[in-house]
């Protein structure tokens, strides 16, 4: 058997997230089930691992995955039999061997998401599944002012959906960017790693400043409380968007 990567480009929008569920449509459960017929195996004999687990209605442009396969075809060959056959809201965009050791979550350092909104005069129809409308237009100063308070390492749990989470809740954040574009509004969060709905969690924080709910110096006060209660709403899932997981 062969360990390979592959990376994944998929609309998030009718899908229950990336992890397998039960009887429910799943990013992964769709991607194994067409290795398993790919193969010749049972499906619960294909154990893909994903860089990470995108929640509901997430969508991912440079997904990673790891597989170990046995199979004969090769890596163009497996790229091209699972876009045959997977939905077209998913599509194996690369495939390549990768070393025994190769864990796709485990060896990930970084991965890049991007939050699209969208406050300009007309809404963009064409788009609606990948943007959260705005009310009114976002004071973007104000949100870079108070996005400063969130780089570096810190505990998170503020921004973290999880409520009984047993693990660490300490990650790296290095980098976010707030630029407006034709309307658009992208925030574009880089870190070591994101807890649950945390991109979500901080993106609402950071609108509440851009529409004047919440001053700048509050984002510095939430993260050092370390209580979820105190941010701002998840935003919705649509606006998400997993740009790239770094090795």
């Amino acid at each position: 058997m062969k360990n390979y990567k592959l990376k994944i480009d998929y609309d998030g929008t009718r899908y229950y997230g990336w992890e397998h569920q039960p009887d429910r449509d799943t990013i992964q459960g769709k991607l194994e089930t067409v290795l398993a017929r790919m193969t010749d195996v049972p499906a619960s004999g294909i154990a893909l691992i994903g860089a990470g687990r995108t929640d509901a209605g997430v969508h991912a442009r440079g997904m990673v995955a790891s597989v170990f396969l046995e199979t004969p075809l090769s890596c163009g060959e497996i790229r091209d039999y699972m876009n045959r056959y997977l939905p077209d809201d998913i599509a194996v965009t690369e495939v390549k061997e990768a070393s025994e050791r190769f864990h796709a979550r485990y060896k990930a350092v970084g991965k890049i998401y991007r939050y699209t909104c969208f406050d300009g005069p007309v809404k963009p129809v064409f788009d609606r599944r990948y943007y959260t409308p705005l009310p009114q237009e976002a004071d973007v100063e104000k949100m870079r002012e108070a996005a400063a308070f969130l780089i570096g390492e810190h505990d998170f749990k503020s921004f973290c959906g999880n409520s009984h989470m047993k693990k660490s809740t300490v990650r790296r954040l290095d980098e976010i960017v707030i630029e407006r574009r034709r309307g658009y509004l992208y925030l574009t969060f880089h870190g070591s790693g994101f807890l649950q709905n945390m991109v979500r969690i901080m993106t609402g924080t950071l609108l509440e400043v851009g529409m004047g709910r919440m001053e700048p110096e509050r984002v510095g006060v939430i993260l050092a409380a370390r209580d979820r209660k105190l941010a701002g709403p998840t935003a919705p899932a649509k606006g998400l968007c997993l740009r790239k997981v770094e090795y």
